[in-house]
Parts: C-alpha cells; structure tokens; sequence
C-alpha cells in the first residue's frame, strides 16, 4: 500500500545573495509578493494538496520566517481593538494553515544537505519538498498534481516545465520517455548541459516527492571538499537505477530566484488580486516606455 504524503520540507536557509542588499536582515523568502511573503504562498499551496506538517530547515538570520506562522495574540488583541477583526482573522489564520516544525541547517552546504538535516523528522516517509523560487499559478495546486501521481506509482516524483533555449543551461535537463500527455518516466538528469548536449527542455523545477531511496542516495553521495551536496544528485542516482517520474506541470512555472522573475511573479500576482487589479492593469497599460 502506497504511504500518504502529509509532510512538506521548505529549505529556507539560503543567504539570498541575489537579492541583497533587500537580504542583509530580511530573509529572501519573506520579500513580498504584493501582500504575502513567497514562503506564505508555498504553505498554501502545500495545505492546498493535503500536507498537514511544515517542516522548515532555517539557518541564521530566518527568525522572522518562524515568527511568521507563529501566533501574535499582541497584533491581533490591538486591530480587534482598533475595529479590524478580519486584519485579526487574516492573521491568526496564518498560524492555523498547518503543524510548523523548524530545524537549522549550521551551513550552506546544498540544498540536499538541507533534506538530511531534516530526515530525523520524517523516519520512513514520503515526503513532499518545495523551495521558494518556483511558483506555478493557475491549475490544480502543483503539489497536488505531483501527488497524484506519486500515488499512482508510488516512487519519486518531481516538477518538470518546459523552459526556453537561454535556460536550458541553468536548470537539470531530464532525459526518457512520455507516458502520456503529463507523465514522464525519467532515466537521467543532466546538471546545467549546455544547449548542444540536452537530452531536452524539459527542467526540473523545485516541487518534488521524495521517499526513503532518495534519502539513501543522499547519504551515499561524495561531495568534493568545497561543493555542496545536491538534491539533483540523489535523483538522478535513483532515476538510473530504479524509477523516477516527472510531472509537467498545468499553470504557468514563475522562477522567483532572480530580480526579473521576482518582478515578472508580482506582475502576474498583482494582475489577479482583487484589491489591486483593476488599478494595476490601468498602470500598465497607461506606461510610456
């Protein structure tokens, strides 16, 4: 019998050297995305497909993503006094989305490193893991696509998107065969190849089910003095050997991990949002560039 999937690992204990100096005191994954922090978005989206435990691998300087979802009876006790009891909602809410669990990667070693600094808390499990640069809007929620699948196969599952030429070279490049017009039987990913020696345009986005063998993958992995440890690695490692499936994805992929498509996901986000929509989209249209 296929294990449920009911906890998610965010790795969150990035430096965020891209974004500074926005990043010297505030976490990078708490830059708001019109009015949520990205992180908040990825927790949504998480509850959204069925996760009931968070389990974030913080590091240094990430108190304020704790503080977050954690509750704030002070903030809420003063707008229930200044009459705002849905600002009180909107934010107790925040700390009843799921169970927070938080565990401190001691140093930026990857973000597979990250993954096993939390392997304590999942034993034997399944276990979603999603990082903060990729959003996907529109569509079922991305997780629950990924799970659906996983729950069909019952091995690996990761997020695939079809990517432009220019960035082939910056993601893995997934290699093997369609099952159907979403499904992809991975046999080989390949880190960043050049445009010439992709086996395809199909990326590996951050969204991914994980289970006890990519786990294992991880522990066996050498890394060379200096490198980091990589989830990319451990998937491959499985995918070569056993089974790994990839999902394409329905609704639009956002990579948040760069200024252009920080700035492009607020766009998007900000074109939908009921309270700044209308205005926004009059903004846009009205710019003389």
């Amino acid at each position: 019998m296929i294990a449920k999937v009911k906890k998610a690992i965010i790795p969150v204990a990035g430096l965020g050297t891209r974004f500074l100096p926005a990043t010297k005191a505030e976490p990078k994954e708490m830059l708001p995305i019109v009015d949520k922090p990205a992180v908040q978005y990825l927790v949504e989206e998480a509850v959204q497909s069925g996760i009931t435990d968070i389990i974030f691998v913080t590091g240094r300087g990430k108190r304020t993503i704790e503080d977050h979802f954690d509750v704030a009876p002070g903030l809420e006790r003063a707008l229930e006094d200044r009459g705002k009891p849905e600002y009180a909602k909107l934010v107790r809410e925040i700390s009843n989305l799921a169970r927070f669990s938080y565990t401190r990667q001691k140093y930026p070693k990857g973000d597979g490193d990250a993954i096993l600094t939390a392997a304590h808390l999942i034993h034997d499990e399944p276990v979603a893991v999603l990082f903060g640069d990729d959003l996907v809007l529109g569509g079922p929620p991305a997780l629950k696509q990924l799970i659906q699948v996983y729950e069909k196969y019952g091995k690996p599952t990761v997020a695939l998107a079809a990517v432009a030429d220019e960035v082939v070279p910056t993601k893995g490049i997934v290699s093997g065969e369609w099952l159907d017009k979403q499904v992809f039987k991975i046999k080989q990913t390949v880190e960043k190849p050049a445009l010439k020696d992709a086996p395809s345009k199909l990326a590996v986005v951050g969204k991914y089910i994980i289970t006890p063998a990519v786990i294992a993958a991880l522990q066996k992995v050498k890394v060379k003095d200096g490198g980091e440890l990589r989830l990319a690695h451990a998937i491959d490692a499985v995918a070569r050997k056993g089974e790994v499936y990839g999902v394409k994805l329905l609704g639009e992929w956002l990579d948040c991990g760069s200024k252009v498509g920080f700035l492009k996901a607020t766009v998007r986000y900000g074109l939908l949002h009921p309270e700044t929509k209308k205005d926004f989209k009059t903004f846009l249209k009205d710019l003389k560039i």
